[in-house]
């Protein structure tokens, strides 16, 4: 079986978070499969995330079109194998569609039948960092293949790579917006696409903003266009002057303008995944979500978190009175911001 593997299609998740944590079981498929091609089946608004990634060969974008049409194409190229990092029934159907002779996954959502190797998903494995759900899903399947696994649960490699020369050209770019690199650069993420619970309040923001400008700070606004209205909203509060690229950037600038910050504050949100992954200093803020499942992934990536009773509990939003947000001071976030920066002991 592993001789005859040659051509392997992933297909990866659909948000930017979860697409950051697969990083490390991509790299560990590559040294299983050294010589194989590797192709990335992911959304398109996520494609960015893989461009310098060494370990995959193609970008497969998941277009708007009958899934027909998906399963035709990927008929075409002739895979020998497909792994699943999506749980969706559907990402099962596509595999089986594929005419691939072997097809790995967890059998989540009844799709245990459309695999010819069913992964077994435990509770032990539900109850790690969702990190190692995709290595689980790499290592069984080595040891299926070869009688042990080999993958390091100790030593992760989940780095995310950015060329010198989107550095540079991200560099350029910020000119255009009057941002000053010469100064200590710190980007704020106020949004949360999918959860308003998942929000700091704005007013808190924009004093953090505002006391980060008068310390000396380039503040700068980060996120997805359907967020500028958050930003506007918070620019509108503050006394000081901070910069925007809310919506002003694609997915690959962003990462490429992440990796250059000397820091990021940014709700439970893709960015904050991005920048852990990047290994810069990052400040996540958590409230209504599991930091113990699902959190930045990274050396230097730090939880601002004030434990109440009712949290985590995962919900959009809050039906009281938001008191895991609500209860994070601005003095918290300022105070870890400053000493990162070298501002304070």
């Amino acid at each position: 079986m592993a001789k005859s593997i040659e051509n392997i299609l992933v297909r990866g998740t659909n948000w930017v978070g979860d697409s950051i944590i697969t990083i490390a079981a991509l790299r560990e498929l590559r040294r299983i499969f050294p010589q194989a091609r590797i192709s990335l089946l992911v959304k398109p608004w996520v494609s960015g995330i893989f461009e310098d990634l060494e370990c995959v060969n193609e970008v497969i974008k998941y277009e708007k079109e009958s899934l027909i049409k998906k399963i035709k194409n990927l008929q075409k190229k002739n895979f020998d194998l497909v792994v699943l990092f999506q749980n969706a029934f559907e990402a099962a159907v596509i595999a089986f569609g594929s005419r691939a002779e072997f097809r790995v996954g967890f059998p989540t959502e009844f799709r245990g039948f459309l695999l010819t190797h069913p992964l077994n998903l435990s509770t032990k494995i539900l109850s790690l960092h969702q990190i190692y759900y995709y290595l689980h899903i790499v290592s069984q399947m080595e040891e299926g293949l070869f009688g042990k696994s080999q993958v390091d649960f100790q030593n992760l490699n989940y780095q995310l790579p950015v060329r010198e020369e989107r550095k540079i050209s991200i560099k350029e770019k910020l000119k255009e917006f009057s941002i000053d690199t010469s100064k200590k650069l710190v980007a704020i993420n106020p949004g949360a696409t999918n959860s308003r619970a998942k929000r700091w309040p704005l007013d808190r923001f924009a004093e953090l903003a505002d006391r980060l400008v008068i310390a000396g700070v380039e503040v700068v606004f980060i996120g997805a266009a359907t967020e500028l209205d958050i930003t506007e909203a918070i620019i509108k509060k503050m006394e000081q002057r901070a910069k925007i690229l809310t919506g002003k950037t694609s997915l690959s600038e962003s990462i490429a303008f992440l990796s250059i910050c000397d820091a990021l504050i940014s709700n439970d949100t893709g960015p904050a995944y991005i920048s852990a992954a990047l290994d810069r200093p990052t400040l996540t803020i958590f409230g209504p979500t599991d930091d113990k499942m699902i959190h930045p992934f990274g050396k230097q990536a730090e939880i601002i978190r004030n434990k109440v009773d009712c949290s985590p509990c995962m919900l959009r939003d809050c039906p009281i009175d938001h008191r895991c947000m609500t209860q994070i001071s601005v003095q918290m976030v300022l105070l870890r911001t400053l000493t990162i920066l070298g501002y304070i002991a």
